[in-house]
């Protein structure tokens, strides 16, 4: 072999086994950790977004409940079996000769709704009752109570009493047993009442008031608002001077927690024969 052809061989080889330089390493691993900021970021922007959304979610599902719960009970506040035979002990058919009456067995004008607007440990926000009865069921003629006060029990035999009251960030059922928790997550729980007045003389008018106000004229009450201000898990990152109403309609801090205020108002349908 030529030695000029031995040295051009050498050469080509040479050049083919060339590795990087340092500064072509350093370009790629900045590139590297510039793609990898970029996609923690991007991660910690998506999980904070899904906190947030998976807590909104939360809350309303909660106030759902809660209110589904308490609508139940003071939907059928107050009322009084209506018998359809009164002048019968056991009817096995009614006629429509026969007389209507309502039963006294519950004492509908101070059972009815019951409240406190600052209760101790032991004690409840508001209490909600109605009476408790048997008749004959379907598909058979056994005598059987159909109602359930909010923990889905029968109350005694006759009364079925719902009891609720926020305690640690915890609403709070009871019944005729111990009070179990309804939802938690609970910054702040409150409840006004609707008062009637002048209806017999034909110039109704109606006053929202707490319990305070409401005074002994609880046979007055007609309606009930009940507000619940729920927070959520996330820390969220809200400027400091950023505030939300709150249940009293006050302007006050979210405190890095997600909030929503929810409010319902529920007619106390048979109480206009309270007496």
């Amino acid at each position: 072999m030529k030695p000029g052809r031995f040295l051009y061989s050498q050469s080509l080889r040479s050049s083919a086994q060339r590795g990087i330089t340092l500064i072509e390493l350093m370009v790629g691993i900045t590139i590297g950790l510039l793609t990898v900021a970029v996609a923690m970021g991007a991660l910690v922007v998506s999980r904070g977004a899904s906190g947030t959304i998976s807590d909104a979610t939360q809350m309303q599902q909660q106030a759902a409940y809660a209110f589904r719960l308490i609508g139940q009970q003071l939907r059928q506040a107050g009322s009084i079996r209506l018998n359809l035979a009164a002048t019968q002990a056991a009817p096995t058919t009614i006629s429509p000769q026969e007389v209507v009456a309502f039963e006294t067995s519950f004492d509908k004008a101070n059972s009815t709704v019951t409240g406190l607007d600052s209760p101790t440990a032991t004690q409840f926000k508001f209490s909600v009752a109605y009476q408790n009865y048997q008749e004959a069921t379907f598909p058979s003629s056994t005598q059987a109570s159909l109602f359930r006060n909010c923990l889905g029990e029968q109350g005694t035999a006759t009364v079925v009493q719902s009891q609720f009251a926020m305690r640690s960030g915890t609403l709070f059922c009871a019944g005729t047993g111990a009070a179990q928790p309804v939802i938690r997550n609970v910054q702040d729980f409150q409840v006004w009442y609707f008062l009637q007045a002048n209806a017999d003389v034909g110039n109704p008018t109606i006053q929202r008031v707490n319990a305070a106000g409401v005074g002994t004229n609880w046979a007055r009450v007609f309606a009930v608002e009940v507000c619940l201000d729920l927070f959520g898990d996330e820390t969220v990152d809200i400027p400091a001077a950023s505030t939300y109403q709150d249940c009293s309609n006050n302007a006050v801090s979210f405190n890095k927690r997600l909030h929503m205020v929810f409010r319902n108002t529920y007619q106390i349908r048979s109480q206009g024969t309270a007496g």
